[in-house]
């Protein structure tokens, strides 16, 4: 596994890791809990060093499955700021509650110092009235993170988070969805901040399986995610990403996994497998050494992608 440097303020990590999401049952549906057992102790077997989490997948279980699981010597991103328990839940930045989510967090993953710590999708509001950041940067200076940063889901978040000096930045990146990055790229050289890039195969969009009226199971998220149009579109602009495939990227899979992992301003990616066959087929696909894809190959991608208005 290759390693790339997560910033400035952390150790190399593998540059590709373990998101739990999706294996926390939340996003798609349950997952039996020896396979998730299974899937977590596989990926230190191949060699990932970085597992990324939150406070509230699985109702705070995926932190302490990871406590339970992980040595020390591997590295733990997790992210604050989502109330689950409150009618309805509801995004909470304040400072009492951040210090509470967080020695919670730190108990449950079995960890005095954290090492990465992200404000969960907060506006850009909040990030620039100052109190979250606060927090975050009032526990780095205690030595109690080891680096913080924000979970960003748009553009002016990101900038937001990066005025404010985050150190992380964990952002949505994928073919469909590159501009984002690509503007940041100046300040993120400048300042040396780590990037990890999720959803790097669209909800598995990207994969290539799906017809064009695929339906999901009502406890999946991606029923809210697209409109039965939309999703259609999605299907249809595949055919840009197709030609890709051939040589070493062996599938539309490999081909969006490659596609993140050729960007010079990823440190990770963060894959989310819910089985440990799933995680053998992203690794194999995705621990390659670079070129990652040729210059041509992204160049023509770029062009396609523009010519059918793909790129987001």
């Amino acid at each position: 596994m290759r390693l790339r440097a997560l910033g400035k303020a952390l150790p190399l990590v593998s540059e590709l890791s373990l998101g739990t999401w999706g294996l926390s049952g939340d996003a798609y549906g349950p997952v039996a809990e020896p396979e998730q057992d299974k899937v977590i102790d596989r990926a230190l077997a191949l060699g990932i060093t970085l597992f990324e989490t939150a406070d509230v997948y699985g109702g705070g279980a995926m932190e302490t499955k990871l406590g339970q699981r992980l040595p020390k010597t591997v590295l733990v991103a997790t992210k604050l700021g989502t109330d689950r328990l409150a009618s309805p839940p509801q995004k909470r930045f304040t400072e009492a509650y951040l210090r509470e989510a967080f020695e919670k967090s730190r108990e449950r993953l079995a960890r005095d110092v954290v090492d990465v710590v992200l404000l969960h999708n907060p506006v850009a509001k909040t990030v620039e009235a100052g109190e979250a950041t606060g927090v975050m940067k009032d526990l780095k200076q205690q030595g109690r993170i080891g680096a913080w940063g924000v979970s960003a889901g748009s553009l002016q978040v990101a900038r937001a988070a990066l005025a404010a000096g985050a150190e992380v930045l964990s952002l949505t990146y994928h073919v469909f969805s590159s501009k984002d990055l690509a503007a940041l790229h100046d300040e993120l050289t400048a300042k040396g901040v780590g990037v990890l890039a999720h959803s790097v195969l669209s909800h598995g969009l990207l994969a290539g399986f799906w017809s064009l009226h695929k339906e999901f199971a009502p406890s999946d998220h991606r029923n809210e995610r697209w409109t039965p149009d939309e999703l259609r579109r999605r299907v249809q602009q595949l055919g840009v990403v197709r030609p890709l495939v051939g040589g070493k990227v062996g599938s539309m899979r490999a081909a969006a996994m490659l596609f993140a992992l050729a960007c010079p301003d990823v440190c990770s990616v963060v894959l989310g497998p819910r089985s440990t066959l799933q995680l053998d087929q992203l690794v194999r696909e995705g621990n390659d050494e670079p070129p990652y894809l040729t210059p041509d190959q992204l160049s023509g991608l770029s062009a396609r992608l523009e010519q059918a208005g793909a790129n987001f």
